[in-house]
């Protein structure tokens, strides 16, 4: 067979890619990436389970970190496998062995080379806010309690002057990337229900990025800043100059795309 001539590659010519959507309630878990000192991640559960099953350890590749207490809506991942599955492998015995609070909403068969990181174009990221008097008895877990009334107005003027291509290294906790420039395509803000629901389209996040802007633009919002001040820290590459970290339970991972 064409490129298994050598026995350091032999093995690859019957490995099946897999390319899997979860879902997951981050609430009690440290993070999507497996760490040594903790099982409770979402990719070291996945990849227990999935080892379990099969009788040998195999390496889940998620399309990027969602820290402790993020949730998602449509992670993606990658896994390789020895020849095709079941139909219903992920989907089915897979799920019925994670925990309630994650799941493999969709599983497909992809080309050989696929990697759900690298592979990756951009990420659409959803934070919600609930602006109530109480939290809400339902969303509490899920939404950020910001009992305010917000300038929806001033904080859309302020998205605008965030999207674009820019050096975000203000607006990230991680002061060593190797790179920080990103470029958000839109910046959605709605109101729903008691609250708001911040919509967030580019090609990539930085550390903490999604939740340093949700609490730039809620203290735009509440007229703590003004909307031209979100640029100082593109320009000043200082996080001092950008807004307060918002909670992680307020985030969710909604889709990743190829």
């Amino acid at each position: 067979m064409k490129g298994c001539l050598f026995l350091r590659d032999y093995w690859r010519c019957f490995m099946r890619t897999y390319k899997l959507t979860i879902a997951y309630d981050g609430t009690r878990y440290q993070g999507w990436q497996r760490q040594s000192n903790t099982d409770r991640t979402i990719q070291g559960i996945l990849e227990q389970t999935i080892s379990g099953q099969i009788g040998y350890d195999v390496e889940v590749n998620g399309s990027g970190r969602t820290d402790a207490g993020v949730h998602a809506k449509g992670q993606t991942a990658s896994v390789m496998l020895p020849g095709k599955t079941e139909e219903n492998f992920f989907t089915e015995k897979i799920n019925e062995v994670l925990p309630e609070d994650i799941r493999i909403l969709s599983a497909k068969l992809v080309k050989n080379g696929f990697h759900a990181r690298k592979s990756a174009v951009g990420k659409t990221y959803e934070y919600h806010i609930d602006t109530g008097e109480k939290p809400d008895v339902f969303t509490r877990k899920y939404a950020y309690h910001f009992p305010n009334d917000l300038d929806v107005e001033k904080m859309k003027e302020a998205a605008r002057l965030l999207a674009g291509t820019h050096e975000f290294a203000g607006y990230t906790d991680k002061r060593d990337e190797k790179s920080t420039k990103r470029t958000i395509y839109d910046i959605i803000i709605r109101r729903q229900n008691n609250g708001l629901v911040i919509e967030y389209t580019g090609t990539g996040f930085l550390y903490h990025m999604v939740r340093i802007l949700t609490g730039t633009l809620l203290e735009v919002g509440i007229h703590q800043r003004t909307p031209q001040s979100v640029s100082e820290a593109l320009k000043s590459k200082d996080r001092a100059r950008a807004g307060f970290l918002a909670p992680a339970k307020g985030l969710f991972l909604r889709k990743v795309y190829y």
